[in-house]
């Protein structure tokens, strides 16, 4: 909790900052990067950087962890810090790096600003940015205790035991160990990290869903041929190759209760999806259970054949399919032309939905769900990227 002083001077000055808070990221990964270039070239998605989603996301969280010092809402905290920390794992964050960027932070604030730092108002919003960054800190070392590793040690190689094309454009790769023993077990829903060295010898890293159930021993993940990571690993990556993982971070995770389940995807969002409906499956669960799922094509839609093979072990689950190009096929059953549409969708009381797809596409979903009484408590979701959402909603 901020001081009183701080408090104050938070309040006053939370405009100002807000309304310069983009330049402040922008000139801030600037600086950081000019001190320290192996971060832009082993650590951070420079694709993302060259769009600017980072320097959203980051701003968006800055602005909404101060806004929240002074109406606090511990479940919004919550929400924006544990999607923060989750990501921050899966790439081996450690404490001392919260210093670099507050060095350089703290640089970028002054320079923007200008004399409207003063050491009050200095004062202040270090005081916030510790706050945040030793909860992310304490949420990080939980992390990597339940994952029993040591605070950044989160890498390991695995063999790629199968290549596995799931549509037009998406390779599934099955990860095995290097000895033959199994892989650590994790929560349906969540992701690893891939490290991969790039020809022009930077070290980047994307996140990708784990499409399998937890019990099998090993992991499986989806590829879909997008950006310079996934492009690299779809040309570049065949059975037996030897990659190298993170252990299994995030938030998106199915509840240990009996409501029902709404899992909504579009595109290669299905990958999460998959690997709960897979340990629903394997768990013979029994609750109600509907799945939607939207894609450009039946031919585009990967893991179409085995998301149909799940929901029909699943006795109580039903599923609804949008594609926007049904080609020779006609709308029958589940099957629809266009866009998904929850008005065509009953949602059982007391339903949890859990969302991933384009950002757009989940924040549609988000406001239907809301609109058929769905609690926002409820509504839990995967971003793949930057998250620019967590701190707006």
């Amino acid at each position: 909790m901020l001081s009183p002083t701080s408090t104050d001077v938070i309040r006053a000055t939370l405009p100002v900052v807000g309304a310069a808070i983009s330049d402040i990221t922008t000139l801030f990964y600037r600086k950081m990067f000019d001190a320290h270039p192996e971060l832009e070239r082993d650590l951070f998605n420079r694709g993302n950087q060259k769009q600017g989603e980072q320097q959203k996301a980051l701003a968006g969280a800055i602005a909404a962890f101060a806004a929240l010092q002074l109406e606090p809402d511990q479940a919004r905290v919550d929400l924006i810090l544990s999607r923060i920390a989750n990501k921050h794992a899966s790439l081996g964050i450690e404490p001392s790096q919260y210093a670099i960027v507050h060095t350089h932070l703290f640089a970028a604030i002054v320079e923007v600003l200008g004399d409207a730092v003063t050491p009050e108002v200095a004062a202040a919003w270090d005081e916030v940015y510790w706050l945040m960054a030793e909860t992310l800190i304490a949420m990080e070392a939980g992390l990597y205790a339940s994952a029993g590793v040591a605070a950044g040690d989160v890498w390991r190689d695995v063999r790629v035991r199968e290549r596995r094309h799931e549509s037009a454009d998406t390779v599934s790769f099955v990860l095995t160990s290097l000895d033959g023993s199994p892989l650590p077990s994790f929560a349906p829903g969540q992701y690893l990290s891939v490290a991969v060295h790039l020809p022009d010898g930077a070290r980047q890293i994307r996140q990708y869903s784990l499409s399998s159930a937890p019990s099998r021993g090993d992991w499986r993940i989806s590829v879909k041929r997008a950006g310079e990571v996934s492009n690299f690993l779809y040309h570049n990556v065949f059975e037996d190759d030897v990659v190298t993982v993170s252990t299994p971070f995030g938030d998106l995770v199915l509840q240990e209760d009996d409501a029902p389940l709404l899992l909504v995807s579009a595109g290669i969002g299905c990958t999460p999806m998959i690997g709960m409906l897979s340990h629903l499956a394997d768990t013979a669960d029994s609750r109600p259970i509907s799945v939607l799922h939207a894609d450009r094509s039946a031919s585009s839609h990967a893991h179409r054949a085995e998301l149909t093979e799940l929901v029909e072990r699943l006795p109580f689950a039903v599923m609804h399919r949008w594609y926007e190009d049904l080609g020779a096929r006609r709308p029958e059953g589940s099957l629809r032309e266009g866009r998904a549409d929850l008005g065509e969708v009953t949602i059982a009381p007391g339903t949890r939905a859990y969302l991933c797809g384009p950002l757009p596409f989940m924040l549609g979903m988000r406001e239907a769900l809301l609109a058929k009484d769905v609690p926002a408590e409820n509504i839990h979701y995967e971003v793949f990227g930057p998250d620019s959402w967590s701190a707006t909603v």
